[in-house]
């Protein structure tokens, strides 16, 4: 993918567009699979930037991953690395690390520049206290020592997912009581997931607890497309008068639809169809047509189900009738950017009055006369949600560093000109 690409004003939007396969559980989807026994089939996997350094850390580990028709990964025992370098993936460094601490190896984590910056801490404190020696502070690089693990009560203050699921992964070989307890609900494809794979997991109460029964098998998942991507086509859908488009086979879990919900309480027309089970998660066909959009309130409690969405909301408030308010996005600021920061900065370069309050977002609805030029900020969720708002803008946008869009949606340009967007590469 070129490094600058341009959105211009466009059309209504209209077809099926296809997503490919969800993010966070393609990463679980691999891990578990190499520390089950047997083989794991893997239909539908993402193959990003960020889920590949997955597939490199665990071939690192000694771990057979194939691709052919589907990955197939045989799980095993993990051996010592030389280094595992995450690239920018949150999710490779704090799952793996959870996932490494059962064994008794020694393992140095590391990333790129952004990946260095964001805050290992929250996971390094119940490593340490179920028995892991860690070297280092709150960032990476980190080496861990791994093995003789015992259990935890761990309280998930962040309402971190892939905090929850880190923990869920050490408690696997770990002996004694291995519990996450959630003040907020955070996304649950980890434990629905070890339940795929024969582990014997308990929910209720907010409360997630691994049961006596942890030993893996091998067996064969089927990955939905994933909302994360899907969420800038029903945007796009929703800001552009007259469109209409459907995503099929779209994950649809409740802690994943929150942005649906938001631009359906906009305006936005939302239907979901054909909701079939699929290796443990609800997947549909969701159909997103625009609509008069109005200004919204979001509270902090919200702020779970779509925390990946809020750059999107914030562009679809940009066009709609009134002040929209989000309240609660601390959590914003330890992304790959400061994403807040960078939401603010992109909106009011393209004309729009948006500010933050502390940790809310005030964004004043109306036309956007766009004709700016972004950066990215290394931030691949930036990139797209500001070319997303150029297809509805007075005069085109463009954004620079869109390159790292491929760590998640590197078909994003394609997808989106499969429905009419007008998405240009340039020099």
């Amino acid at each position: 993918m070129s490094g600058r690409l341009r959105a211009s004003p466009s059309g209504p939007l209209h077809g099926v567009a296809q997503v490919p396969g969800d993010k966070s559980i393609s990463h679980r989807a691999l891990i578990l699979g190499a520390l089950a026994e047997g083989k794991t089939r893997i239909a539908g996997l993402l193959e990003s930037e960020d889920v590949m350094a997955t597939v490199r850390a665990l071939r690192a580990f000694g771990i057979e991953v194939r691709h052919g028709e589907a990955w197939r990964v045989v799980g095993g025992e993990w051996r010592s690395p030389a280094s595992i370098d995450c690239g920018n993936s949150g999710s490779t460094a704090r799952l793996l690390m959870g996932a490494a601490a059962g064994f008794a190896l020694r393992a140095t984590f590391t990333g790129d520049t952004s990946l260095r910056r964001r805050p290992m801490d929250r996971l390094i404190a119940p490593l340490k206290a179920m028995g892991t020696r860690i070297d280092g502070e709150e960032h990476l690089p980190l080496t861990l020592h791994g093995g003789a693990l015992h259990g935890i009560a761990h309280v998930n203050r962040f309402a971190s997912a892939q905090l929850k699921t880190a923990v869920l992964l050490a408690g696997l070989r770990a002996e004694g009581e291995v519990e996450v307890i959630e003040p907020n609900p955070s996304r649950d494809h980890g434990e629905i997931m070890l339940g795929e794979f024969g582990c014997a997991v308990e929910v209720a109460d907010g409360r997630v607890r691994l049961g006596r029964q942890r030993r893996l098998t091998g067996t064969t998942i089927r990955i939905g497309g994933d909302p994360s991507s899907a969420a800038f086509v029903w945007t796009a859908a929703s800001i552009l008068p007259g469109s209409a488009v459907e995503t099929p086979g779209v994950l649809v879990n409740p802690l994943r639809i929150g942005l649906l919900d938001a631009l359906k309480a906009m305006g936005a027309e939302v239907v979901i169809t054909d909701r079939q089970m699929q290796s443990g998660e609800w997947t549909g066909d969701v159909r997103v047509a625009a609509g008069p959009l109005r200004g919204i309130h979001l509270p902090a409690t919200r702020v779970p189900a779509m925390i990946d969405e809020y750059p999107l909301i914030a562009v679809a408030a940009a066009f709609a009738a009134g002040t929209s308010r989000f309240d609660g996005l601390a959590e914003l600021r330890t992304k790959e950017s400061d994403r807040l920061a960078a939401i603010v900065a992109g909106l009011t370069a393209c004309g729009v009055a948006a500010r933050s309050e502390g940790d809310s977002l005030i964004v004043g609805g109306g036309a956007v006369p766009g004709g700016a030029s972004i950066g990215s900020r290394g931030d691949h969720r930036i990139a797209m949600a500001m070319l997303t708002l150029g297809l509805a803008a007075e005069r085109p946008v463009t954004v620079d560093g869109a390159e790292m869009i491929a760590t998640s949606f590197p078909v994003f340009a394609e997808v989106m000109r499969s429905i009419g967007a007008e998405i240009d590469e340039l020099e």
